[in-house]
């Protein structure tokens, strides 16, 4: 089942987030378990498989990271369960600084004014690796698929600092 024509959606990146969850909503409705309680056991059997690769599909097509890997894999390109390293310095690098700054907000005097700060420069780097990804996930040639591989890979950094970053506003803040 391709995630995108379940939701009838054009193939893209960048997904209407409102139009998805409306067509999640329509899916739901004509396939939901509790329609089905006066069925066969296998209709029933159905309906539940049916919920479950709904709930998948939205699941991947909501999250931008796996989205871009879900499309990537659709290319060809499977990069999901892979170990592999960036091999790119200077990203590298911006990384390690990008954890310093996030382990000086913890000690700072003015924490708040920091996680503003870090949060913009957080939303700069996904709009920048986004906007890279929804030109090279259409593309059909192997190293464009391939640079798009490794933006995948950075877009995860941005995100797990995300996740880093609101673990620290919930200890700092309640």
């Amino acid at each position: 089942m391709r995630y995108f024509e379940l939701f009838n959606l054009p193939v893209s990146y960048d997904v209407d987030l409102s139009v998805l969850n409306q067509r999640y909503l329509e899916l739901q409705r004509a396939v939901h378990p509790d329609k089905f309680a006066g069925k066969s056991e296998r209709e029933k059997l159905i309906a539940v498989q049916k919920t479950s690769e709904i709930n998948d599909a939205l699941a991947v097509l909501k999250h931008p990271v796996k989205r871009a890997e879900y499309m990537l894999s659709e290319q060809g390109v499977d990069i999901r369960a892979e170990q592999q390293t960036l091999q790119d310095p200077a990203f590298l690098m911006q990384q390690m600084e990008l954890r310093e700054a996030l382990e000086d907000i913890q000690h700072s005097s003015d924490p708040e004014d920091e996680i503003d700060a870090f949060e913009a420069q957080i939303k700069v780097l996904d709009q920048q690796y986004s906007a890279k990804l929804a030109e090279q996930l259409i593309d059909q040639d192997l190293a464009v698929l391939e640079v798009a591989a490794d933006n995948i890979r950075k877009l995860k950094f941005i995100y797990k600092l995300r996740e880093e970053l609101s673990r620290i506003e919930d200890s700092l803040f309640d």
